[in-house]
């Protein structure tokens, strides 16, 4: 079987050894329905890192799990980079929380694409966010996607990587959008920009701990 992934992006996945569930795909009318949805957030308080993605897919909301569209970055970015210790798969997403990690959203509607939030969306969103931080008290938070962070947190010229200050009292990071459409970033394009975040974080990966609460609802 193939080894961990060292924080650089340039190994080999390693799937789940005990054979992770796989989510049935969705129909084409329940990802019609899917809109009007919404998705849970997976989170306890005083996780290591809350990942904070723009909001659902359509896809994510119809299965009712985070990044679960076939041939979106974020799972295999994860482990690449060290946060994992094999390939996770979105049915199994509760796994996260015994590694100290947590998944929400800026905005709670379901969309086809994040652009087509409005940027009163993203700000109320952000807004949000930050009491959201505030009640579960995350170590970090990771904002995945650039053009949203600037958005809803009205900074112009940010860029990816550890931003000054904090937010809602948790150290701040922003990661490339690790969707299929975003074709700025390479898998391991990816996979090196979540290692820099897993390094200032520090926590090692084999830490497992039992989640303080079940993946909480809107």
């Amino acid at each position: 079987m193939a080894s961990l992934t060292v924080p650089g992006g340039t190994g080999s996945v390693r799937p789940n050894p005990v054979g992770g569930r796989k989510l049935p795909r969705p129909t084409p009318a329940e990802l019609a329905a899917a809109a009007d949805l919404l998705l849970p957030d997976l989170i306890a308080p005083d996780l290591d890192v809350l990942f904070c993605g723009i909001n659902p897919g359509l896809y994510s909301a119809a299965t009712g799990r985070h990044f679960a569209r076939p041939g979106n970055r974020f799972w295999p970015a994860l482990h690449r980079s060290g946060f994992t210790p094999h390939l996770v798969d979105p049915a199994d997403q509760a796994e996260l929380l015994t590694y100290g990690l947590g998944i929400t959203n800026l905005a709670d509607r379901a969309s086809a694409r994040a652009d087509e939030l409005t940027r009163d969306e993203l700000a109320e969103g952000g807004r949000q966010l930050v009491d959201k931080i505030r009640r579960y008290r995350p170590r970090w938070v990771a904002v995945l996607g650039v053009t949203a962070y600037r958005v809803a947190f009205d900074r112009r010229s940010a860029v990816l990587g550890r931003q000054d200050g904090t937010l809602g009292g948790a150290e701040l990071w922003v990661l490339p959008n690790p969707s299929g459409l975003n074709a700025h970033y390479t898998p391991a394009g990816l996979a090196t920009e979540f290692a820099a975040l897993r390094a200032a974080v520090g926590a090692p990966v084999s830490r497992r701990r039992s989640p303080r609460s079940r993946p909480a609802s809107h």
